[in-house]
């Protein structure tokens, strides 16, 4: 719903009132902190009482639980979350008084105007990690960014961080071309891959929407582009403005050599042009987090910064949150959640998974949306066959109803000797029945079913 013809820019000054909807959320909580360091007035409204609204409340910010017209008080515009439709009362009611209503994206669009450097890392997998990757290095440069990322890092104990260099980096979502609202001075492009088909029409739209997203860096920016993926250079292809790449399995402009396992970890040295930048040695694991890594450091070098720090920021990173995240052990077997929810996402989890050396690798996969699983079906057939023993919870709904009318025991049935579960308390007892010495037991999806592992934990 857009009731405003007035650029979010212009409201983004001291002394505005800003109600927030969904205040509390993973990337409105910091977006409610830069704008209250930018001097404006922030309240917001959130449906349930959490520790990050009350970390809003400990910085004097007024949270409203629950939603109502009457908590937009006198505030000046309003900021939603792509999850709150225009029925929401506080939507609602601001349309009918005149007040101007923003997406989330415009707003952190318009933030990033005010930083010399905006870092923004996209794709369709891979996003969180990078984002993460980026973090730990610009720290270990004394860099001080504001950083937005889609999950929690350890380092910072959350999502985000606000700082007061000038570098400012963000994870950034097709989805719905909610990226298009940034302005990016480095843009970073992993993988384009068929995704999110409940809005884009094909590949070929997703490519296009990528296209767009590139054409947004200014001449003197940066376009930073993985070699190795056919979505991402098509997504390129026939842009005036420079591309630097990075691969391992095509010619780059980044690459690694000398790649050596270390404990099976990764580990090797970084080229760029030809030269040494850096030597790497991850605590994380796959060709792709290798891959994530060449991303990270080409962020760094267009940026300036001296590979010392990647060197620094990367051997001091060991994951985000939920992404092949050690949770615990259970009659010998080690239990690791991912929030892998694509096929693309699957295989470079399973693939790594195979080659740890555990005797079985144990998945208990829960599908995210009904529309992904229909439109993707055959491939996460083909992925989840990797695993040696595959448990199915049903289909997260998320944003979704089942006009489909499609389970995943569909799934299950094309699956030999997978197992179906209708709940989560189902996949937790086929775990505690199937966990035994040796077993990696991985939790797999963007949903919920992390739950079923820590259940499984608590159990033990």
């Amino acid at each position: 719903m857009m009731n405003n013809s007035t650029p979010i820019r212009d409201y983004l000054v001291p002394g505005k009132r800003v109600h927030l909807v969904g205040i509390g959320g993973v990337s409105m909580c910091p977006l409610a902190e830069v704008l209250r360091g930018m001097g404006l007035t922030v309240q917001g409204s959130d449906m349930t009482d959490s520790d990050t609204v009350k970390h809003l409340r400990s910085l004097g910010i007024h949270v409203s639980i629950g939603h109502s017209a009457e908590n937009l008080g006198d505030c000046d515009f309003v900021v939603r979350t792509a999850a709150v439709h225009d029925e929401n009362p506080e939507i609602s009611g601001a349309v009918a008084r005149g007040i101007p209503v923003y997406e989330r994206a415009q707003a952190w669009g318009a933030i990033m105007q005010h930083y010399p450097n905006a870092l923004c890392v996209s794709g369709t997998h891979g996003k969180t990690t990078t984002t993460s990757m980026c973090t730990h290095i610009f720290m270990a440069a004394q860099a001080d960014p504001t950083v937005m990322i889609g999950g929690t890092l350890p380092l910072l104990h959350s999502g985000y961080r606000v700082g007061r260099g000038d570098t400012i980096i963000l994870e950034s979502c097709e989805y719905c071309n909610s990226f298009l609202c940034f302005f990016p001075t480095v843009a970073v492009i992993l993988n384009v891959e068929a995704d999110h088909l409940d809005f884009f029409k094909d590949l070929e739209d997703i490519e296009h929407s990528f296209h767009t997203f590139a054409q947004l860096v200014p001449a003197g920016g940066h376009i930073i582009v993985n070699a190795d993926n056919t979505g991402a250079m098509e997504s390129v292809a026939g842009l005036e403005h420079p591309v630097f790449t990075f691969g391992l399995d095509h010619p780059a402009d980044c690459t690694a050599v000398n790649l050596t396992n270390v404990d099976t970890a990764p580990a090797f040295d970084i080229l760029i042009h030809g030269e040494l930048y850096a030597h790497v040695n991850l605590h994380v694991f796959g060709h792709h987090n290798v891959l994530n890594a060449l991303a990270a450091a080409s962020s760094a070098y267009v940026l300036g910064l001296p590979g010392k720090a990647v060197e620094e920021g990367l051997a001091s990173f060991t994951g985000a949150g939920r992404r092949f995240e050690y949770k615990g052990e259970y009659n010998g077997a080690k239990v690791y959640d991912d929030y892998a929810h694509h096929p693309d996402e699957l295989h470079a989890l399973l693939t790594t998974a195979r080659d740890m050396g555990y005797q079985r690798v144990v998945v208990a996969f829960q599908p995210h949306t009904y529309s992904r699983t229909a439109k993707l079906f055959d491939r996460f057939v083909e992925e989840l066959k990797l695993a040696d023993v595959t448990i199915l919870a049903e289909i997260y709904a998320a944003r979704e109803q089942n006009t489909l009318g499609i389970s995943s025991a569909d799934l299950c049935r094309k699956i030999p000797g997978a197992v179906y579960c209708s709940t989560l308390d189902k996949v937790t007892a086929q775990l505690k029945a199937l966990a035994q010495p040796g077993d990696l037991i991985l939790t797999v999806g963007a949903g919920d079913i992390y739950r079923a592992g820590e259940k499984l934990l608590q159990e033990g």
